[in-house]
């Protein structure tokens, strides 16, 4: 059980991002900037993170979008 809520409140690093949803740096930041991408979140003066669920839950999201049926 400890485990499960510790994978769910990880914190993934920008390089751990880019590898998981197959995006680079420059496509991740552009659309956290119009609201497509989970927000980052500040983890000192230089160093931010995503967490592992909202990650999870975009990649989850994209797959269900990609899967839907075209009107």
């Amino acid at each position: 059980m400890k485990e499960q809520l510790n994978e769910a409140q990880s914190i993934l690093r920008r390089k751990q991002v880019e590898h998981a949803v197959g995006l680079s740096r420059s496509q991740l930041y552009a659309l956290q900037k119009i609201g497509k991408f989970p927000q980052s979140i500040s983890l000192s003066a230089r160093a931010v993170g995503w967490l592992s669920s909202d990650i999870q839950a975009w990649i989850a999201e994209r797959a269900a979008a990609s899967r839907a049926p075209s009107i």
